[in-house]
């Protein structure tokens, strides 16, 4: 693990560089191999902040906290950094529980099969009453493929269809 300290507007202690070891040691048994780190600790008037950037075989982290002391900023990073270890640990291992589960599954899991069959609800008629050729007119306009009408005097509906032949289709009933 190659760690790189940068000290902005201070001076890097002993003291921080040692306590930044030992968590990084303690986080790199969470992570596994860990590549890189690099850890910038600056002061802005009386803001200190902390960035700590992981660079990991799997992935890349990012943490950044800043309070009036070092130490504490230090401790907020390391503390979110671990937080975010173990949620990118437990996404793994989620992806990797629910690829292995459809391999297992695989001969199992029936497919839908064309012999299901589902109702789809459609728009294709008219309230008023008309006359044939108007709903042949209608039915064109449109360019479905059925059409349901009343015809004028009766109570009962009429289906118009387009045939396989290109013609149309009329079904009355009695």
């Amino acid at each position: 693990m190659n760690v790189h300290f940068t000290a902005r507007q201070m001076t890097l202690t002993p003291e921080l560089r040692q306590y930044c070891e030992k968590r990084l040691n303690s986080l790199e048994k969470l992570m596994g191999s860990v590549l890189e780190v690099d850890v910038i600790c600056s002061v802005e008037r009386n803001r200190h902040k902390a960035e700590i950037y992981v660079k990991a075989k799997g992935a890349s982290l990012f943490v950044v906290e800043e309070t009036p002391e070092m130490l504490n900023s230090l401790n907020r990073a390391f503390d979110s950094l671990e937080k975010k270890i173990k949620k990118e640990r437990e996404k793994f291992r989620e992806r990797k529980r629910r690829s292995s589960r459809v391999t297992k599954e695989a001969p199992y899991v029936s497919e839908p099969s064309e012999t299901e069959k589902r109702v789809v609800r459609s728009r294709d008629f008219s309230l008023k009453p008309m006359a044939l050729e108007e709903a042949l007119v209608q039915f064109d306009l449109e360019k479905k493929d059925v059409f349901v009408f009343r015809r004028p005097g009766a109570e009962k509906w009429a289906v118009l269809y387009r045939r396989r032949d290109g013609n149309y289709g009329l079904v009355e009933p009695e």
